[in-house]
């Protein structure tokens, strides 16, 4: 019997002995020659294993698990560049139809008609909605021959930083609503106090970032109301629901949040938060056309045919959309709530759980979108700081932070739970709090570490 000798030194070096485990990898150039594909995969795998793992990370919002199908097709469509609609009209169709799914959700007046366009997150819907009030506002104050260079918008300390953006990026002075040391949300009435005619929109939030609660979206609504009948204005509110619009409309159902409050404009929220699909998509919905300026809307001739557009990024694949529609059609209304129920069932048991341990206090027990949050007591000998670290070594991901202005004296620990966290990975994450209390408990840090690690 003859055996074929094989030459090629593919087959014959051990995986991790040939030639990119014997020299180093270009880090900033692009490297002189080309490698295999098997050993530029192993070398970058090898690499990402130095991340922490996302199904532990308790810090994001954003989805860490899809189901096997949604995979297979988010996979199919990662070729397909969304803004080529006359190239990929399906899926354009089918974003047009989670756009109206989305709306529908909300309430928005109209049957299939909806007006709103699917983003890369609610970052980029955050961005698209500031600009439609600041243009409207400018609109109006032009037609009643008022200036228009000073327009403000107001919002809480407590909204995410890509309103800041917002504001600094298209000249909107931000009046920021404080927050307290006992209250993590707005007041209405604080709000209202830094409402004028220059304000291009009143932003209250659907599930803050700091700890998840709801502000009182409609005591807001009635007194812009109030307030717009009295001064002959018409200041629009534009909700930020990113982290609970994919939640209070399953669990909250008779929350009054939406487009049934009438002075409700816009709203963004999040496909890959709660909407359970891989980064990223969001929605930007608006209540009619009339609250979307045309003058923002780019006609393209692209490709052979007219494509409105209302966009900051321009091609991006239509893989996201894909994974967002399969949810949609895969879970229903009864799916989405069975899963919101779940979750916020396991919000509960943990915040439950971790105030009977005895050092901390909850602040937000997971009741509004399954976020809890929770800080030590004053009588502790270490910080939120200390304890996060200590979970890290263990491989959770639990962030520690100090609360915005008016409240920087509070630092708190902050667990988002997502699909994928079960009651079981919710009992090793108690064990293994109890055990960094524990610990700390027995090896305090000293009162400069402890310091330190606040200030930081």
């Amino acid at each position: 019997m003859v055996h074929k000798h094989i030459a090629d030194s593919d087959y014959l070096t051990p995986a991790y002995a040939g030639r990119l485990g014997l020299s180093q990898m270009p880090k900033h150039r692009l490297p002189d020659n080309a490698s295999d594909a098997q050993s530029i995969y192993r070398h970058i795998h090898d690499q990402l294993m130095l991340d922490g793992s996302s199904r532990l990370n308790l810090a994001t919002f954003v989805t860490t698990w899809m189901e096997p199908e949604a995979e297979k097709l988010m996979a199919e469509t990662f070729d397909k560049n969304m803004i080529d609609k006359d190239e990929y009209p399906q899926t354009a169709e089918i974003e047009r139809r989670c756009v109206n799914i989305v709306a529908d959700l909300f309430h928005a007046p109209g049957d299939g008609d909806a007006v709103g366009v699917s983003t890369i997150g609610s970052s980029e819907a955050v961005m698209l909605g500031g600009l439609a009030m600041k243009w409207r506002w400018r609109a109006m104050r032009e037609a009643a021959g008022k200036p228009t260079d000073k327009p403000n918008m107001v919002m809480g300390s407590n909204v995410q930083v890509v309103w800041e953006k917002f504001c600094r990026y298209w000249d909107v002075e931000a009046r920021y609503v404080p927050i307290t040391e006992d209250r993590y949300v707005v007041d209405p009435d604080d709000v209202m106090a830094r409402v004028d005619e220059n304000t291009i929109g009143v932003i209250p939030i659907l599930g803050t970032t700091y700890t998840g609660e709801f502000e009182p979206i409609k005591d807001i609504h009635d007194k812009v109301v109030e307030y717009n009948a009295k001064h002959g204005l018409d200041i629009p509110i534009h909700v930020d629901a990113a982290s609970g619009g994919f939640v209070a409309p399953f669990i909250h159902p008779e929350l009054e949040w939406d487009f049934l409050l009438p002075q409700v404009k816009s709203i963004n929220v999040s496909g890959h938060k709660y909407g359970l699909t891989y980064p990223g998509i969001g929605f930007v919905v608006w209540r009619s056309a009339a609250d979307l300026p045309e003058d923002l809307v780019f006609h393209v001739n692209y490709l052979g045919g007219d494509m409105p557009t209302f966009t900051l990024n321009f091609s991006r694949p239509g893989n996201q959309i894909i994974g967002q529609y399969y949810n949609f059609l895969r879970l229903g209304r009864a799916g989405y709530t069975l899963i919101m129920e779940t979750l916020r069932n396991v919000a509960l048991y943990l915040s439950s759980e971790i105030r009977d341990m005895g050092p901390f206090e909850i602040l937000s027990d997971g009741s509004a979108i399954p976020v809890l949050a929770f800080k030590l007591k004053d009588s502790s000998k270490y910080t939120v700081f200390h304890v996060s670290e200590k979970l890290r070594q263990e491989g959770w991901q639990v962030p520690a932070y100090t609360l915005p202005d008016n409240a920087t004296d509070t630092a708190i620990l902050r667990v988002v739970v997502r699909e994928g966290l079960d009651r079981d990975l919710a009992d090793s994450l108690i064990e293994s709090i109890k055990a960094a209390c524990a610990h700390l408990d027995e090896f305090p840090p000293s009162h400069e570490a402890k310091a330190s690690a606040f200030a930081h």
